[in-house]
């Protein structure tokens, strides 16, 4: 390896570490998602690593394709700043979406009580939420949104995925032209390898500690709103990335 070579290989893993750092989007969605959603720690980050595969492997892809067409860097970079912008607001739709679902559910789980008048004259009053299963003696039926609350957690993991996939890996594609342009397969493999291990890395150390502290955050009240804050704070993530340009 030259010493040239090294210290690409370095400046990779610097940028990867930096870029997955500094990007809130690389694992805020992850530990609210899984707040919300109460995914248990491997769960979380089986969905973030798989989640970065695609993040760094689409970008991978791309880079590739530009080397083989030999695309100018310019064009490249054109590419992954449009691939940007719809990622971002992508984010910031979904966020509102499920902020608007989430309200709806936590309506929804807001306890209430029905009134039961029995024969001999008294009445008495069973507090529960639609959200949970409840028994008592008298044969009333309520409604269990279940599927629909089911089906949209199961969606989750999807849809971070899918947003991934466009997101960019910005610096990857000057660290990979670099050593392409002096026709170097080796050090084409060698940057993408560092860079991509670590940024997900990264992502999966930061995930790791923000939700061991998520989880002891005593929410109360406030914790059946819990999927309504993760799509608020994720909407105010995407607008922060189109702001700021993180």
């Amino acid at each position: 390896m030259t010493h040239e070579l090294a210290l690409l290989a370095a400046t990779a893993a610097g940028i990867g570490f930096l870029h997955a750092l500094l990007g809130p989007d690389h694992y805020l969605p992850f530990v609210l998602m899984g707040r919300a959603a109460r995914w248990s720690r491997p769960k979380t980050l089986t969905i973030t690593f798989v989640c970065g595969l695609g993040h760094v492997g689409s970008s991978l892809a791309l880079a590739g394709l530009g080397v083989a067409l030999g695309l100018a860097s310019a064009r490249l970079a054109a590419i992954e700043s449009f691939r940007e912008q719809l990622a971002v607001w992508a984010l910031i739709a979904f966020g509102l979406v499920y902020f608007v679902w989430g309200l709806r559910r936590a309506a929804r789980r807001r306890p209430h009580a029905h009134p039961h008048a029995h024969s001999d004259g008294t009445v008495h009053f069973h507090e529960h939420i639609h959200e949970a299963e409840h028994l008592h003696v008298h044969p009333v039926k309520h409604e269990h949104p279940h599927a629909a609350g089911a089906k949209i957690t199961r969606l989750t993991p999807w849809i971070l995925f899918t947003l991934f996939i466009f997101g960019p890996c910005e610096p990857l594609i000057p660290l990979v032209l670099v050593p392409a342009a002096e026709q170097s397969v080796a050090g084409v493999a060698l940057v993408a390898a560092v860079f991509s291990v670590a940024t997900l890395a990264t992502m999966l150390a930061a995930v790791a500690v923000l939700q061991a502290g998520v989880e002891r955050l005593p929410l109360g009240p406030l914790e059946r709103y819990t999927h309504a804050l993760a799509g608020a704070a994720l909407a105010l993530c995407g607008v922060a990335l189109q702001v700021f340009r993180l």
